[in-house]
């Protein structure tokens, strides 16, 4: 069976440590850090990468002895570069930027972003040029594995310079300021220290900027939301492959030839999955049987054909919209991996030249691209999913199945003409959709000038990837309700009949949510099988694998 890796597989049960050098951080890595749960996986700093950052600490002291003036370190911030002071303020006007930078607002982040966000931070200062001290830096991440989660505001960022807001939240707590989540509750940030045996940092000079002056909050919402969207994907081809059954449809429109034709890696890919699933079905049909079982012209000049000889585009072109999807997950994976492995402040120090280089690597202009594609995309398949469902829950498209799959009673049952099955799942699933299309409009189309018209062009990649996360989040919801409408209609059509996989997916949603013989809340229902999906036990269970 194609695709057989449960992104739980590892969260849970993997705790080797991670040893950052700057370079090799993987999507798979943030996301085995930031969902490790009870069993944090113990993180390191490369030695070779010390030896860097030692080097670029060294040539900022001996500049900032030499009273150049160096951004951010012995000047202002921002429009205020102008404004030089002298080195033994330094340090002072490093915990200054963090303290007046703590004005988010909106709801706090989860702790799966911070955790990628302190993880994401830590690599990106260990390549070497941003002139923080290890120490620091190995501090940051003893918050981390002792699950100490500052509470960050969602809204603030403008995606360039960086994440300031977000990451602000982040240097306070190291630095003993604000409030953290920490063992089940939210307390101060200093205590939380205490009792986690990590001493409160004092910044040195540039320190508060490397820490805050980075896209690591926006990438974490990146990455969360790439890794989440592979199982979207997967969910999709189950589900198209399920609607084909429910529906009685045709497997001919996954046959390799079609998509051989066009050789979009994605779609070729969902064709091949869906085809693989549909396998040992007596549910659906093909274009040959169709064809056999229709009567000759025999002369006549027309006639009415018995059954469709191709299905409505939500299933015969499903491989087309989830490729997409895959195809840019693709090119997204390789976009984040580049920046989350990279020297996103400034300034950054050139040790081997010894010179100080002022630039604009906070931008978050990748992220924010690719984030917004990456929400028309998934949104594209909860419009396709919703589609879907619209054709199998109404009499009049689903060849035969009851209206809103409600169970059949005789006329004279005192419950018939009582309940509506999945009427209201349908309402519930189409204003969702519309939310999840409504949520990708271009966040990155919005650049606002501020800050005296220095930050005159930014990226608003944060918004982007919040925004990623969030058109994830609705369709996965989408594809629960689906999958609950497709196990319903499976079972009236007679399990035994479906494929293998199908009837594999159908006992795992029977396990969460039983058969709908009467009208009953269906929300619970909806959070289990969402998180069937996000869990990747749905994927695994498509493909014969057992299920945590």
């Amino acid at each position: 069976m194609t695709e057989t890796v449960s992104p739980e597989s590892f969260v849970d049960s993997d705790v080797a440590g991670l040893v950052l050098d700057g370079d090799s951080l993987t999507i798979e890595d943030v996301v085995r850090v930031a969902r490790a749960g009870e069993l944090p996986v113990p993180v390191d700093i490369d030695p070779v990468a010390v030896s860097g950052m030692d080097a670029s600490v060294r040539l900022k002291q001996k500049l900032i002895d030499q009273e150049i003036p160096i951004y951010g370190v012995t000047t202002g911030f921002g429009d205020s570069c102008i404004r030089q002071i002298s080195p033994d303020k330094a340090p002072e006007l490093q915990r200054n930027l963090v303290l007046y930078h703590l004005n988010g607002v909106g709801p706090i982040a989860s702790a799966d972003v911070v955790r990628a966000t302190m993880l994401i931070r830590a690599n990106c200062l260990v390549r070497g040029p941003s002139a923080i001290r290890p120490h620091t830096v190995r501090s940051l991440l003893g918050l981390l594995s002792a699950d100490v989660v500052p509470a960050i505001p969602e809204r603030g960022s403008l995606g360039a310079s960086g994440d300031l807001v977000p990451l602000c939240y982040v240097a306070a707590a190291l630095i003993g300021e604000g409030e953290v989540r920490h063992r089940g509750r939210t307390r101060p940030a200093l205590d939380a220290l205490a009792e986690a045996g990590v001493a409160p940092v004092e910044l040195a000079a540039k320190e508060g900027l490397a820490l805050v002056n980075g896209t690591a909050f926006t990438s974490a919402f990146a990455t969360l939301a790439l890794w989440d969207a592979r199982e979207i994907a997967f969910a999709a081809d189950v589900a198209t492959a399920m609607t084909c059954e429910a529906l009685g449809g045709s497997a001919s429109h996954f046959h390799p030839f079609l998509h051989r034709a066009k050789p979009h890696p994605g779609q070729r890919t969902s064709a091949a999955l869906i085809r693989e699933l549909l396998d040992g079905s007596a549910l659906t049909t093909d274009y040959r049987q169709i064809v056999s079982e229709e009567e000759a012209l025999d002369g006549r000049g027309f006639t009415e054909l018995r059954a469709r000889i191709q299905d409505k585009y939500s299933v015969r072109c499903a491989p087309h919209v989830t490729g997409m999807l895959r195809d840019t997950l693709e090119w997204a994976d390789r976009w984040i991996e580049i920046e989350i492995n990279s020297s996103t402040d400034n300034p950054l120090f050139d040790e081997e030249n010894e010179e100080v280089h002022n630039g604009g690597n906070f931008y978050a202009g990748h992220v924010g691209q690719a984030m917004d594609s990456l929400k028309i995309a998934v949104a594209n398949v909860a419009d396709l999913l919703d589609r879907q469902l619209a054709l199998v829950v109404d009499e009049k498209f689903n060849g035969g199945l009851p209206p809103n799959l409600v169970r059949p009673r005789e006329a004279a049952d005192h419950d018939a003409g009582l309940h509506h099955g999945f009427k209201g799942m349908q309402i519930a699933a189409s204003a969702v959709t519309a939310e999840a299309l409504k949520t990708t409009s271009a966040a990155t189309a919005f650049s606002r000038s501020t800050e005296a018209h220095n930050q005159d062009k930014v990226s608003m990649g944060t918004i982007a990837a919040r925004d990623a996360r969030t058109v994830v989040e609705l369709t996965r919801d989408v594809a629960a309700i689906h999958l609950l409408a497709l196990a319903q209609a499976i079972e009236l059509r007679g399990v035994r009949l479906a494929s293998t996989a199908s009837r594999r997916v159908h006992e795992l949603i029977r396990a969460q949510a039983p058969f709908v013989d009467r009208d009953r809340r269906m929300d619970g229902d909806i959070r289990r099988v969402a998180e069937l999906i996000r869990s990747g036990a749905l994927r695994a269970v498509a493909a014969g694998q057992p299920s945590e």
